[in-house]
């Protein structure tokens, strides 16, 4: 096995007493695996930021063995998580790619829609810019694990683009999320979910 790709960084595991276990959705071969060594250094560890944008090359003698992975820093998402509500937003939509995806499988879509998502975290300067955009985020990703959302009981704000005050954002977030818990993280609903409780709670005691 050798692949040799730009990624975003999802997440990132302790593994011996330098190394780490990177999980990365990259464009045309899904959610990959890979050991880093010395993945837990100063030089390394800025590197390995979740949402972050790499090159990867990952190589294994065969199919099932853990593959070491190197990894180039394309793009760096550090200076956003210096800021809270971009830093819950970045935690919340890598955590639920991790957890939600299969290993290997190729989703195209997912990959553009989330490096979508975290363009438009970095760029826009208030949330109300870019929370909609994970909302529509987690509806794709529901569609294309074969959970889409019925189109009639579909939240204004997904269909209508005028329906963007928070009202309609926290009931199409609030419908959204019983979707994922129900389907989608139903073996780690408490642990990923907390993620998107933080989320939410902040905004709704920002804009109250």
């Amino acid at each position: 096995m050798h692949l040799r790709t730009q990624a975003l960084i999802l997440g990132v595991r302790h593994h011996g007493e330098h190394g780490a276990i990177v999980r990365a959705l990259t464009p045309d071969d899904g959610l990959q695996a890979g050991y880093v060594r010395g993945g837990r250094s100063s030089r390394i560890r800025p590197i390995l930021q979740p949402a972050n944008r790499v090159a990867g090359e990952w190589r294994a003698r065969t199919d099932d063995q853990l593959a070491s992975l190197t990894v180039e820093l394309v793009t760096s998402r550090a200076p956003l998580y210096a800021e809270p509500l971009p830093a819950l937003a970045l935690d919340w939509v890598t955590a639920l790619t991790a957890a939600a995806l299969p290993e290997a499988l190729p989703y195209p879509r997912l990959y553009l829609a989330l490096d979508a998502v975290i363009e438009a975290i970095a760029l826009a300067p208030a949330a109300r810019r870019w929370i909609l955009s994970i909302a529509r985020y987690e509806q794709l990703l529901l569609a294309e694990l074969g959970y889409g959302l019925d189109a009639e009981a579909l939240p204004a704000a997904l269909t209508d683009p005028a329906a963007d005050d928070w009202h309609a954002v926290f009931a199409a977030l609030s419908v959204l999320g019983e979707a994922l818990g129900a389907q989608i993280l139903v073996d780690r609903r408490a642990v990923t979910l907390e993620s998107r409780a933080r989320l939410t709670d902040r905004l709704k005691r920002a804009v109250a």
